[in-house]
């Protein structure tokens, strides 16, 4: 599985971005997708995630204002992040599972074997 993510950029705090992280190779409907970030000298943190039978969970820096989402048809996974923070300033990640049809999913990122490069957000 290839993960590529896409949509990050710079925003004054209070807008949004949308965050888009699209699956080659075997992608499965079955498996745990999720969005971690990090920042310089801390460890990535699990901020939301999406299972198979789409049950979604958030961190609770972000519950209310992000949403995951996935489009199984496009092979696609994306984070709409709405007022956004200057903490929310970060490198995003999206990871994927070896379709284990777990639900919720695991925040942690050592349960994720599959990881794109990350898309840098700014939020000033």
């Amino acid at each position: 599985v290839q993960l590529v993510e896409s949509g990050g950029g710079s925003v004054q705090a209070g807008g949004s971005l949308r965050l888009s992280c699209g699956s080659s190779g075997d992608y499965d409907s079955r498996n745990c997708m999720a969005w971690f970030r990090q920042t310089p000298g801390k460890e990535r943190e699990g901020i939301a995630a999406i299972a198979h039978d789409g049950r979604t969970t958030y961190t609770d820096s972000v519950k209310g204002r992000f949403t995951i989402s996935k489009d199984n048809a496009r092979n696609t996974l994306y984070l709409q992040m709405d007022s956004l923070e200057p903490d929310d300033t970060a490198m995003y990640y999206c990871a994927s599972d070896r379709s284990t049809r777990r639900s919720p999913c695991p925040h942690y990122s050592s349960w994720y074997p599959y990881w794109g490069q990350g898309t840098q957000v700014t939020v000033s």
